[in-house]
């Protein structure tokens, strides 16, 4: 399954029978469209429909699960009955453009911007601070979650899993990356616990575990049509202690012995090579791929704008996400499957976002987003 040219143009099927009819999905990304509760809201809905009328699937921009996880403001929630209108709305849109709609479901922990909790402490596996950066930059330290709170949180990625399966939802996807809470509980940085959630790589594991198996027995019990669960994850951390690639190793193994649908690899470019000395030989692609050894589809990302991006990432995965370049042409997977590969949006994402219309909440974030960071 790995080794073998792929078609991105072709459909793919998942075990769960979600079937997709492409290899390339829309990557999550953050929007802040949502109102100041996690509602959706119709400039949110009509921004995936425009986008979901050429990929496979979409997968949504993280959506809580809980309040107290809620990540930063104008972010999506999932963590209430009351919100099934809407988010129905939103799975119905993207159904709209041909897509299957997959909502990434996520807790921030100690990530969490305080505006965004409105004055309360972030948790996380332990107390803790994340290393910012930016040295000067000081982050505030989070309260160690009790254990009580991890069984309240596992049950609340169930509970939310039930309201994207009645709201139509084709699947969801934890949100293990990019230093969020699973991945805090995965990480020896953000994980200093003593006790039968803390310490080795099977007990460091254990929360992500039980999420899966809650998860799994929700779809299970509820989910009437095909329904795709997948993983999100990031491959390794730049703090010391951090996640290893030796680490990752260990993840990947657990991951795979799952009934998840897919892996789904965080990379900002999908050429980056790995940090540990060990493993710098290819790219950290390659060697995911290499580990999965096709046990599971994986999904490849990281700057993807271009027929050979597509081709390139298709040699090491199964499935291509791509992200930014969705944002500045909607349409762009139209243009690859046409041949129409001229009128694909080449410009610096810092002026593409200037020719495209945003809702303002989202063309505010891009702005500062473009201005404050390298555009890689």
């Amino acid at each position: 399954m790995m080794n073998s040219q792929k078609d991105f143009n072709e459909a793919f099927e998942f075990h769960s029978g979600v079937r997709l009819r492409n290899r390339v999905v829309m990557s999550p990304m953050t929007t802040v469209q949502s109102f100041f509760n996690g509602t959706v809201t119709e400039d949110e809905i009509a921004y995936y429909r425009e986008r979901a009328t050429g990929v496979g699937a979409v997968i949504t921009g993280s959506a809580n699960v809980q309040d107290g996880g809620k990540g930063w403001p104008g972010e999506l929630s999932i963590a209430h009955d009351a919100q099934l209108p809407e988010l129905t709305k939103l799975a119905s849109a993207i159904h709209d453009g041909g897509a299957k709609a997959i909502v990434q479901i996520f807790h921030g922990g100690r990530m969490s911007e305080p505006d965004a909790l409105r004055g309360k402490q972030a948790v996380s596996a332990s107390a803790v601070p994340a290393e910012h950066r930016d040295p000067n930059v000081p982050t505030p330290t989070p309260r160690m979650m009790t254990v009580s709170e991890i069984h309240e949180t596992v049950k609340a990625f169930g509970d939310a899993t039930r309201r994207a399966i009645t709201a139509g939802f084709d699947g969801v996807e934890l949100h293990g990356a990019n230093t969020y809470l699973f991945q805090q509980f995965f990480s020896p940085h953000s994980n200093r616990r003593t006790d039968e959630y803390g310490g080795s790589l099977e007990k460091r594991y254990r929360f992500i575990d039980e999420a899966l198996h809650e998860i799994f027995k929700v779809v299970q019990a509820n989910a009437k049509t095909p329904f795709a669960v997948g993983y999100r994850f990031s491959p390794e951390e730049f703090t010391n202690p951090g996640i290893s690639f030796t680490d990752t190793h260990y993840l990947i193994s657990k991951l795979i012995a799952s009934p998840l649908d897919y892996l789904h690899l965080s990379l900002d470019d999908y050429k980056r090579v790995s940090i540990d000395p060990d493993y710098q030989g290819k790219p950290i692609l390659n060697y995911v791929n290499d580990a999965i050894d096709g046990a599971k589809p994986l999904i490849g990302v990281g700057g993807v704008r271009s027929r050979e991006d597509v081709n390139n990432v298709l040699e090491n995965a199964d499935i291509v996400a791509v992200g930014q370049q969705l944002l500045v042409d909607p349409y762009w997977v139209q243009k690859l499957i046409n041949g129409a590969d001229d009128e694909m949006v080449t410009a610096d994402f810092v002026k593409a976002i200037e020719y495209v219309h945003f809702a303002r909440p989202l063309y505010d974030f891009l702005v500062a987003r473009y201005q404050s960071i390298p555009n890689v």
